[in-house]
């Protein structure tokens, strides 16, 4: 962090940024973890407002204390609004979750199926008595239990109920070896639904009752992990249509998928859409200083408006 610079927050980040911050000679502007990734790809792609930015990653705090990851942001000259997210479940034992994909699983089927979860042993057949109290009683009593609107959990949830992977040695895992599952060729989707709130809210629920009725009806992974993608990248697609920007940014760790990326660049401009990606700069945090710089830049501009 340089001073005068900004910052970006994520769980791994903030308790050690808020030290350097203090210590800061001159001043530090905060810069939302997953608004500077956005600011990234505008910042590659040479891009000015007004665009929307599409944040997909795993884990970053969010300005309401919640975990974010599947963000829509509407980047205007007027500044930055949280446009749209992907619903929310609660990740028992938190961060905990992210090498354990079916903690994610558990806390995405609670949120859908609530006390009735607890009835049905075949989808918690990966834990054992003992884990499962537990776990039980984060989820029922919201303690450790965050809730996120992360797309990479999403993936992980997906990877564990197709009985991919219940654990992982690193971070995305899970969500690769559904990606390499993938049949190519398929292009039908899953369902989901847009609640029409201020932001709006992506919801999976749907699409999440059709992968199962897939997984009983013994469809291959591949071909559920084909539908997964599909449907993901129209929902991008969908919030693009509800804001009708022509420019769509995509950043975050979620687009070093191929099969994503390829997927939603190929649907946005089928649309009619500007899609822009990362092609020099890593999607994921590697990119996220370059960000950082950028959106300090765009507040610093003479009568530019103030954007978190």
């Amino acid at each position: 962090i340089l001073p005068g610079a900004s910052r970006a927050e994520s769980p791994q980040q903030d308790a050690a940024n808020s030290g350097l911050e203090a210590r800061a000679p001159q001043s530090v502007r905060r810069v939302q973890h997953h608004w500077a990734h956005v600011a990234a790809c505008m910042a590659e792609n040479e891009l000015t407002p007004p665009l929307l930015g599409v944040a997909w990653d795993g884990t970053g705090y969010g300005g309401d204390g919640t975990v974010w990851g599947g963000e829509f942001f509407e980047v205007s000259q007027n500044g930055l609004t949280r446009f749209a997210h992907l619903r929310q479940f609660r990740l028992p034992g938190g961060e905990a979750a992210v090498k354990e994909p079916r903690r994610s699983a558990l806390g995405l089927l609670y949120e859908i199926f609530g006390q009735q979860l607890w009835e049905n042993r075949k989808l918690l057949g990966s834990f054992d008595k003992g884990e499962l109290a537990l776990l039980r009683q984060m989820l029922e009593k919201k303690v450790n239990a965050p809730l996120t609107s992360s797309a990479g959990r999403l993936f992980d949830a997906v990877a564990a109920l197709v009985g991919l992977r219940s654990y992982a040695s690193f971070e995305g895992q899970a969500a690769m070896e559904l990606e390499f599952t993938l049949h190519s060729g398929i292009e039908a989707t899953y369902s989901f639904k847009l609640r029409e709130r201020r932001p709006v809210v992506i919801d999976w629920e749907p699409a999440i009752l059709e992968i199962m009725e897939d997984l009983r009806a013994d469809e291959t992974r591949g071909t559920i992990s084909a539908k997964f993608h599909n449907t993901l990248a129209e929902m991008i697609v969908a919030v693009a249509r509800k804001l009708d920007l022509p420019s769509v940014a995509l950043s975050g760790g979620c687009f070093q998928n191929r099969s994503l990326t390829e997927r939603t660049i190929e649907r946005l401009s089928a649309e009619g859409f500007r899609p822009y990606w990362h092609q020099r700069i890593p999607p994921n945090d590697g990119g996220i200083s370059l960000g950082q710089i950028f959106a300090a830049m765009m507040h610093e501009r003479p009568q530019a408006a103030e954007i978190p």
